[in-house]
């Protein structure tokens, strides 16, 4: 009997603990069975995270804001668009070719308390569209930013784009920043002005023929007064579908012009002196 007792208790507990494990869901694709680590060969990049810090500062850079939708390009664990949605309430969209990352992602979403913000797809970058977002971020090799350049200067003008250590080539950014020894830029996605609009006030004051040249955010050009003389532009700036421009009109007055672009129109403002006039154009 003495030696039955502990057999006994042994039993029981070698019996209660094949239970617990019978009652426990399979960890098939849990974090007990994938952990990614730091190096990892992916599809076209390894894995390293960006840091917590630097993932802040391209956010803010990017004046990323709750109306914003955010998409991250190659988004690992889904740090990127769990910030997004985490600091700023942004709805945010991760796009991650590896499926057990991406699954990763989903459940790191999910701890953070922000699944319903965030959308993890199982996808490439360069199959999947992602031109609705307003702001994109990305950490890839300078090789792939090029590639995708093409699309996301068709994005809509304004949209915001940062990327983590690399480029985009000959398209320099607006603004670049470094975090923890870590180097990050921000581009905005210009509109398309290059060619010869016809502007006048609306008061049926001022008219002229404005041409521009572009080379992505970088603008010159002139504007041709009704006498036929053509005056070059003082201080020419576009930041995504703004333009700014000054220029002397044919009474030595400096003008300045505050428009945005649309399509083939521009509106905006005109001024003189203090004075601020409407002005609309069309491209010709």
């Amino acid at each position: 009997m003495i030696v039955a007792r502990p057999l006994a208790a042994a039993l029981a507990i070698c019996l209660s603990f094949a239970t617990a494990a019978l009652a426990q869901p399979k960890p098939e694709h849990g974090d007990e069975v994938y952990q990614p680590s730091v190096g990892q060969a992916g599809k076209d990049v390894i894995w390293v995270p960006t840091p917590d810090s630097l993932v802040t500062q391209m956010l803010q850079a990017a004046k990323t804001t709750k109306d914003d939708l955010v998409f991250d390009l190659g988004s690992g664990d889904g740090k990127i668009p769990i910030a997004a949605a985490k600091q700023y309430g942004a709805k945010s969209v991760g796009i991650e070719y590896n499926p057990d990352m991406a699954e990763l992602a989903r459940r790191n979403a999910k701890r953070a308390g922000v699944d319903n913000l965030v959308t993890i797809i199982t996808g490439d970058i360069f199959k999947e569209d992602f031109t609705r977002a307003t702001v994109v971020t990305m950490y890839l090799l300078p090789d792939l930013n090029l590639k995708l350049r093409p699309i996301i200067l068709k994005m809509k003008p304004g949209t915001r784009v940062t990327s983590h250590q690399f480029h985009m080539g000959d398209w320099d950014p607006d603004e670049s920043f470094t975090q923890e020894y870590r180097n990050a830029y921000l581009w905005i996605v210009p509109a398309e002005v290059a060619g010869e609009w016809q502007i006048r006030e609306e008061s049926g004051g001022f008219q002229g023929t404005l041409s521009l040249s572009q080379r992505y955010q970088k603008v010159g050009g002139t504007l041709t007064l009704p006498n036929g003389k053509p005056q070059p532009l003082l201080g020419a700036s576009l930041r995504g579908d703004k333009l700014w421009f000054s220029f002397v009109d044919g009474e030595n007055n400096l003008r300045t012009g505050t428009v945005t672009v649309a399509g083939a129109k521009l509106f905006g403002d005109l001024s003189l002196s203090g004075r601020t006039t409407n002005v609309t154009g069309a491209r010709k």
